[in-house]
C-alpha cells in the first residue's frame, strides 16, 4: 500500500512554529523579568528575516542586511521589551546605538550555545531559502563556541567532538504542491 496520506486540513505546521517561537518569547520574557540580566553563561543568538512585517531595523543595517540578520544578546544590551508578538532591543553596532523590533513571526533560528540549546524555524510566507550573509557583529563580548569574527557556524563549538546536532530542534514541513 503506497498511498499518499491525504492533505491535512489541519495547520500542525503553523501551529508548530508557533508555539516553538512562543518558546523564544518566554525565554526572553524570562530575562526581562530578571533585570534584563542574562543568568550564567547564556547569551542568545537570533536570525531574523529583516524584511519580514513589522520588523523596524535602522536603513543602514536593511542595507547591510537586506535578506536575513544575527545579532547576539550578550553582555552589551539595553531596553529589552518582550510583547505577545514580538521583541525589542537596543544593541551596538560598530560603537553605534541601534533599536530593534522583532515579530517572533521573522525569527529563523534561536541558539543558546551556552547549553547546546537551538530552534529553527521556516520563515512565514517565505518557502525560498536565505541569502548567504555575514553575521551582524554587534558588540558582545565573544564566548567559546563562536571565533572572534563571528563568522563561524554561531553556537557552535568547532572543538568539540561527537557534535551531532542532536540538542537543536529543527521544524521543517514540507508543503505539498
Amino acid at each position: 500500500m503506497t498511498e499518499t496520506p491525504p492533505d491535512s486540513m489541519i495547520p500542525y505546521d503553523e501551529i508548530v512554529q508557533e508555539a516553538l517561537r512562543a518558546v523564544v518569547g518566554r525565554v526572553l520574557g524570562q530575562v526581562q523579568a530578571n533585570g534584563s540580566v542574562l543568568p550564567g553563561g547564556h547569551h542568545f543568538y537570533i536570525t531574523f528575516k529583516s524584511q519580514a512585517p513589522g520588523v523596524d531595523i535602522p536603513d543602514h543595517l536593511l542595507a547591510r542586511f537586506p535578506d536575513e540578520m544575527t545579532i547576539v544578546l550578550q553582555n552589551k544590551f539595553w531596553d529589552l521589551v518582550v510583547a505577545d508578538d514580538f521583541f525589542s532591543v537596543g544593541l551596538s553596532f560598530n560603537q553605534m546605538p541601534a533599536k530593534l523590533v522583532i515579530p517572533y513571526a521573522a525569527i529563523t533560528a534561536f541558539v543558546d550555545p551556552a547549553v547546546d540549546f537551538g530552534l529553527q524555524f521556516q520563515p512565514v510566507g517565505h518557502d525560498a531559502e536565505p541569502e548567504p550573509h555575514e553575521d551582524a557583529n554587534n558588540d558582545a563580548i565573544r564566548g567559546p563556541g563562536a571565533d572572534a569574527e563571528q563568522g563561524g557556524n554561531p553556537g557552535v563549538d568547532d572543538t568539540t567532538d561527537g557534535d551531532d546536532g542532536s540538542n537543536v530542534v529543527t521544524v521543517d514541513f514540507g508543503k505539498k504542491k
